[in-house]
C-alpha cells in the first residue's frame, strides 16, 4: 500500500467512510489499440439517398464516428470547407455546438437545406449564417463582386435549386420543384435572375419559351430593379397552370424583385420541394396551402 500510494497509484475517497481504490490506466489494459483503417463503414455509393452531388463527400457515419471519438457533447466543431455539410449534421445529431465555412453560397444554402430536411424547419432558429445580403445594397454589391454567386442567391430565395455551372444554362439559372400529384410526379419552376439594368419585355417572352421548350410547368424571373410595364403585360399574357393536386391556378410566367424577395413577397406555386435532397422522400396532399403572399 505504502509503495502503490508512493507511486500515485492509490485514488482516495472524498467522504469519510469510503474505500480506497487503485489507479489503472488505460495505457496498461489488455486488448488492441484503436486502428486507423476502418473497413466497417460502406462508401457512399453514386445511387446512395445520402449523396448529394458533391465529388469529395463523405459517409455520414464515418464523420459521426471521428466526432465521438474525438469531442464530448457541447464541445465545439468546426469544419473551415464544410462542402455539403457533412460535418455540420454530424456535429448537429450528436450534441456538438458547429461552425461550418465554406467560399461558395451554394455550399451554404445546400447545408441550410440539409438541416431543414433533416431535423425540420424548427432548426433555422438554432444557427446565424454570416455572408449574405440581408437588403438589396448587399444584394447589388454581391452582384458587382460575382454575379454567379448573386444569381445562386437570388435562386435560393425561392427554394430554387442553382445551376452548378452556368455553361449552357440558356439563360436559366436554377429550378424550383413542387409534386404534381400524391405519388411522384415532380413540376418544375424555370428561375432566370437578370442582375443588371437593361431588362426588358423579351427576357419575359425568353422565359416563356424556355418553358414550353423545356415542358416546365411555370417560369418566374427574378430581377433587381422594378419590371417595366411591358414585362407586367408579357407575364400577364403567358396564361395560367393549373395543379392538379387541388386544381389551383397560378400564373405561368411571374416577376418577382429581389427587394420583395427580401421583404418576404414569393412567387406564386404549390408548395416547392426543399433542393438538393431526393424529392421521392416528402410527398404532397391535397389540402397543403400554396405559397401565396402579397
Amino acid at each position: 500500500m505504502e509503495q502503490l500510494d508512493a507511486d500515485g497509484r492509490l485514488a482516495f475517497p472524498r467522504k469519510a467512510g469510503g474505500r480506497i481504490s487503485r489507479k489503472h490506466y488505460l495505457r496498461e489494459q489488455k486488448g488492441p489499440l484503436a486502428g486507423d483503417v476502418w473497413s466497417d463503414i460502406t462508401p457512399l455509393q453514386a445511387s446512395s439517398a445520402e449523396r448529394l452531388g458533391y465529388p469529395t463527400q463523405k459517409p455520414l457515419g464515418l464523420i459521426e464516428r471521428i466526432i465521438a471519438a474525438s469531442s464530448g457533447e457541447g464541445d465545439l466543431v468546426l469544419d473551415p470547407f464544410c462542402g455539403c455539410g457533412t460535418t455540420v449534421d454530424a456535429a448537429q445529431r450528436l450534441n456538438r455546438r458547429w461552425v461550418g465555412v465554406d467560399v461558395t453560397y451554394i455550399a451554404i444554402d445546400l447545408i441550410e437545406k440539409r438541416l431543414r430536411h433533416t431535423f425540420g424547419d424548427d432548426i433555422r432558429g438554432t444557427y446565424e449564417v454570416d455572408g449574405i445580403p440581408r437588403d438589396a445594397g448587399a444584394a447589388q454589391a454581391l452582384f458587382e463582386r460575382s454575379p454567379f454567386d448573386f444569381e445562386r442567391w437570388a435562386v435560393s430565395l425561392v427554394s430554387g435549386q442553382p445551376n452548378q455551372r452556368q455553361v449552357g444554362d440558356r439563360g436559366i439559372d436554377g429550378v424550383a420543384r413542387f409534386h404534381t400529384d400524391a405519388r411522384d410526379g415532380i413540376g418544375r419552376m424555370l428561375v432566370s435572375v437578370k442582375g443588371g439594368r437593361q431588362v426588358g419585355p423579351q427576357f419575359v417572352r425568353d422565359l416563356l419559351g424556355t418553358v414550353e421548350t423545356q415542358r416546365a410547368e411555370m417560369g418566374l424571373l427574378i430581377t433587381m430593379t422594378e419590371p417595366t410595364r411591358g414585362m407586367r403585360d408579357a407575364a400577364d399574357h403567358a396564361g395560367n397552370y393549373r395543379w392538379p393536386v387541388n386544381d389551383q391556378t397560378f400564373p405561368r410566367v411571374q416577376i418577382n424583385t429581389i427587394a420583395e424577395l427580401l421583404d418576404g413577397k414569393l412567387p406564386k406555386m404549390p408548395p416547392p420541394l426543399l433542393p438538393y435532397i431526393a424529392a421521392s422522400r416528402r410527398r404532397a396532399s391535397a389540402d397543403q396551402l400554396a405559397l401565396d403572399v402579397d
